[in-house]
């Protein structure tokens, strides 16, 4: 599969909308990270939307903190926040001062898998990049990117991938203890990257197509 190019890098008004279909629309997209001059990554498979009113589960449910202050930024900046010493990723959504984001949860891996499988210890495909945590490790992504904008920034980008995702699918979010109820998480049903308990109908996958970048 051909790596997108920097015309297919999403805008910014792409993120200026409501979190909730910026996360379905983010599904089927390339999320990518340079490193060491190349390109890696894969196609989001899994979203969350955290809201800035009535979210209590959001990290701007607390207001503007030195430490969420980018969830509070530009639509289309990158909020990174550390998590059991590892990191998690989100795209900001809607206008400067309103504190919504989507987290990216994880991505089918197709460009850059020795560069994944060395950061995860690991030659398992579905160990790589299903869920946050291992997402971020795999791309090397920490705090330093935390304020970086997706549109811009030479390091991160999330492009249009030329495949449009079927069979969505719309549930609760995984590992809050507030707003439990609220179905905010979106995923491309079937398939084996995507985190959490794997459903029954869900095939292995076949190996992702060798690229060379």
């Amino acid at each position: 599969m051909k790596i997108p190019s920097s015309q297919d890098r999403l805008p910014q008004s792409f993120y200026d909308r409501d979190p909730v279909q910026v996360a379905r629309e983010l599904l089927g997209m390339s999320l990518l990270r340079k490193t060491r001059d190349k390109w890696i990554g894969g196609r989001i498979v899994e979203t969350e939307a955290y809201l800035a009113n009535g979210d209590a589960a959001s990290h701007s449910a607390r207001g503007k903190t030195a430490s969420n202050a980018a969830m509070f930024g530009p639509p289309g900046t990158l909020y990174v926040y550390p998590i059991h010493a590892k990191y998690c990723l989100n795209a900001v959504t809607q206008a400067p001062g309103v504190g919504s984001a989507v987290l990216i949860r994880a991505i089918e891996p197709l460009w850059g898998l020795s560069a994944m499988q060395r950061r995860r210890g690991t030659d398992q495909l579905n160990r790589l990049t299903r869920g946050p945590a291992m997402l971020c490790q795999a791309l090397d992504v920490d705090r330093s990117l935390n304020l970086s904008d997706l549109f811009h920034s030479p390091s991160v980008g999330i492009f249009q991938s030329g495949q449009t995702a079927t069979r969505l699918c719309q549930t609760v979010r995984i590992g809050v203890t507030k707003a439990q109820k609220r179905k905010l998480r979106f995923f491309i049903d079937g398939n084996w990257y995507v985190s959490g308990r794997r459903q029954d109908h869900q095939t292995r996958p076949t190996r992702p197509t060798k690229t060379t970048i």
